[in-house]
């Protein structure tokens, strides 16, 4: 089995690796290709790739290579993880928002849809080009903004599945609190990706008594103070919002806070510079604890569980084989068309994902998540076709920006900072 990285240079690359080997039989993974163009960075992380699968007595062979077209070739399936611009161009997006008053970050509001007008394109590019090379291949998006950049492969035809990992992180802190192991956990999670709220989590499976009650009653402070929203509210909302939402639920709170300290892209560029000298050490055969500052906890977990039941190694049923995932719509969420791009738990199996029956949602969430696919209907419009206009459009739209004037200003900031990678511009 070949599993090919397109972004394999990433610094998150060794987590993928500790997957790989922990959980071997659930995928056997004989070929393991790193594709990156940044040389450098990719002869270190692959250097680390193969000690770490060496001690873990794993036989598979890691390569590296700056070949796109090669590296996907013959890939049963292959893993999207790039970042357009870097560290640097995501600095740029959690700043130039604050200038306007409104958050800066990387996949929420104007700085995501600057992400995304870059991304797009590019993600569409290797995507045909896997498709050339074989077009039996399961394309994984770990890319963000995952929504947006599945649904542009979706729309193109291209057997593709979004992967995020909010949902796996919070089934390990309810599984934990439950004290239940994890796999024996369903949530009922349900919206956009990072747009989501937990309405049940069943000990079980689907069909399992909801425990989320439960939880709020006795745990309610604790899962408040993690996702730093007031108690009340998860109580108000009878659900557990992802903590993507502060910047929803807390606009103005957060604008403050990252109006008073270093954008979280410098501090990811200090770590990932921290990270690579460690990878360059010959002695170094697993991952670093600092990995974990890096974010992604538990994306190993759900890469592997993802790319197994697409090969056939998962049961593809609405159980045990249920994962959550970002798939076409289709009717699940029945206010949405058709071709939006939903996160919900799915019956994964190699005939693709197939979205499972999801409670019924309140008006407070249904309205925001209309709001937004709105928005990324347009954004996707505005990195397909480009235009001053459209880019206008999908801000005018975005429900954290929604005023004429600040979406002309922020239109302006957007396209100044990113000239250099729209051909349109």
């Amino acid at each position: 089995m070949k599993l090919a990285v397109v972004g394999g240079g990433s610094t998150y690359t060794p987590e993928l690796v500790d997957g790989f080997a922990r959980l071997r039989n659930a995928l056997p993974v004989t070929e393991l290709v790193l594709a990156d163009p940044a040389e450098d960075r990719l002869e270190l992380v692959g250097g680390l790739a193969r000690r770490m699968l060496a001690r873990a007595g794993h036989p598979a062979a890691v390569t590296t290579t700056g070949d796109l077209d090669a590296a996907v070739a013959d890939a049963d399936a292959v893993l999207l993880q790039l970042r357009v611009g870097g560290q640097a161009a995501r600095e740029r997006d959690e700043t130039w928002p604050l200038e306007c008053g409104c958050v800066g970050q990387e996949t929420t509001g104007a700085g995501g849809l600057a992400k995304a007008l870059r991304t797009v394109p590019v993600v569409l590019d290797i995507a045909e080009r896997v498709r050339r090379a074989n077009p039996g291949a399961w394309i994984i998006d770990f890319t963000n903004p995952v929504g947006i950049v599945t649904r542009a492969l979706l729309n193109e035809g291209h057997r593709a599945v979004g992967l995020c990992n909010v949902a796996i992180g919070l089934q390990r802190k309810f599984a934990a609190l439950l004290e239940v192991e994890p796999g024996e956990l369903h949530l009922d999670h349900v919206g956009l990706n990072h747009l989501t709220w937990e309405l049940g989590v069943r000990p079980g499976g689907p069909e399992g008594r909801d425990a989320l009650p439960g939880l709020l009653a006795r745990h309610g402070a604790a899962i408040a103070a993690d996702l730093r929203l007031p108690e009340p509210l998860l109580h108000r909302l009878g659900a557990v919002p992802s903590y993507y939402l502060r910047y929803f639920y807390a606009h103005d709170e957060v604008v403050a806070e990252m109006r008073d300290r270093p954008p979280r892209a410098a501090e990811v560029a200090a770590m990932e510079r921290g990270l690579l000298e460690m990878y360059a050490d010959p002695a170094l055969d697993t991952k670093p604890e600092l990995l974990a500052r890096r974010g992604g906890a538990y994306y190993s977990e759900a890469a592997v569980a993802l790319a197994a039941a697409l090969l056939g190694g998962g049961t593809g049923g609405a159980g045990e084989g249920a994962q959550v995932v970002n798939v076409r719509n289709d009717g699940t969420l029945p206010f949405l068309p058709d071709d939006a791009v939903v996160e919900v738990p799915a019956a994964v199996s190699p005939a693709g994902a197939k979205p499972l029956p999801v409670p019924p949602l309140d008006p407070i969430c249904t309205g925001l998540i209309s709001a937004v696919t709105a928005y990324e209907h347009l954004a996707l419009d505005a990195a397909l076709r480009g235009g001053r206009d459209r880019v206008f459009a999908a801000l005018l739209a975005h429900p954290l920006v929604g005023r004429y004037a600040l979406a002309e200003k922020l239109t302006d900031r957007l396209l100044a900072h990113n000239r250099e990678y729209l051909a349109w511009a």
